[in-house]
């Protein structure tokens, strides 16, 4: 039970990253492996979620410490990101809408709830901490969690083909939203960045999604972009769809060299260990997402040449996603005593 106590509140990015590198390996017709990831993280999925539970039962004043927490407390918004990247993946890779569907619901009731629930106690909070220790990448996930949401319910449209409109504009205004949220707070990151100090010990893994929050926030308008034959205000906002679109995944390509540099900084000049941290799956997520976008990306503004960059990524996502897993295994495995 200790383990359930003790959960970190983002290990839900363990399903998040599963399931975006098994849709970005599925349309990159690698379908083996992509149903592969899909089994795997049904038994993730399943697990997270009852230990979830049981810590909600069991332990609610640790969880409602942890989610009124600023270091902490953006560690929820895997929750819904991973419902909802999960219940695309189950259409995209399986075609199960009606289990996406369900998914769908509970990450909005999870949104609502998360959402709220942090910024409300993060803004009355007495004796708040000073930025740079108060914020990280992890606040980030909030953008994400918006736009997962965004994501799975342009992919139900056509399920839910009587309401399509109305998910459409809901669909639309929730990637508005998440464009809020990461314009707003990658302003606060940036300046903690460049302005106050960083050291090898707080240049965590989630500063990752940095460029993950824009990567899900492009496919978010690929996908928009995409569905504007099925409305007519989707058709009429494209020329701003297209460019908005743009500008974020330019925006997050212009990340990955500066967290490339920043990685080597932190792990061979300063020397930090390399070793496995439930952390690192907020780095494998923005790569798996990153390949996705692009390749959605190319089909929504008509440009082939992109192709290019998602034949690449998906092996570079791949490659971390396995070293996360490894390091996972390895850490779960029980360790010999000597004598």
């Amino acid at each position: 039970m200790r383990a359930i106590a003790d959960l970190f509140p983002g290990y839900f990015a363990l399903v998040m990253a599963t399931g975006i590198t098994s849709i970005a390996s599925f349309l990159l017709e690698l379908k083996s492996i992509a149903w592969v990831l899909l089994y795997i993280n049904v038994a993730a999925f399943a697990v997270l979620w009852l230990m979830l539970l049981i810590r909600i039962v069991k332990y609610s004043q640790r969880v409602k410490a942890d989610l009124t927490d600023h270091g902490r407390g953006p560690g929820f918004f895997t929750v819904v990101a991973a419902t909802c990247v999960f219940g695309s993946q189950l259409i995209i890779v399986a075609r199960q809408f009606e289990a996406a569907a369900v998914l769908w619901f509970v990450g909005l009731v999870c949104w609502v709830v998360i959402m709220y629930g942090f910024f409300s106690a993060a803004t009355v909070r007495e004796n708040k901490p000073a930025l740079e220790k108060g914020i990280n990448g992890a606040w980030l996930i909030a953008a994400v969690a918006t736009q997962s949401i965004s994501v799975l319910g342009s992919l139900l449209t056509g399920y839910f083909n009587t309401y399509s409109e109305t998910i459409l504009f809901f669909s639309l205004c929730m990637f508005l939203v998440g464009c809020m949220l990461y314009l707003m707070l990658i302003t606060l990151i940036f300046y903690r960045f460049t302005f106050l100090d960083i050291t090898s010990e707080n240049l965590t893994p989630p500063y990752w999604i940095n460029m993950g929050a824009v990567a899900i926030t492009t496919l978010a308008g690929a996908r928009l972009i995409l569905a504007a034959g099925d409305w007519r205000l989707i058709g009429e906002l494209l020329p701003f769809l297209k460019g908005f679109t743009l500008f974020f995944w330019a925006a997050g390509t212009w990340w990955i060299p500066l967290l490339l540099i920043l990685g080597v900084w932190r792990h061979i000049i300063k020397r930090f260990p390399l070793r496995y941290d439930p952390q690192y799956w907020g780095m494998v997520f923005p790569l798996g997402m990153y390949t996705a976008c692009t390749f959605q990306l190319s089909k929504a503004i008509e440009f082939p040449q992109l192709m290019l960059i998602p034949r690449i990524f998906i092996f570079l996502a791949l490659a971390a996603w396995l070293a996360a897993f490894g390091g996972m295994i390895y850490t779960l495995m029980p360790k010999r005593t000597n004598g």
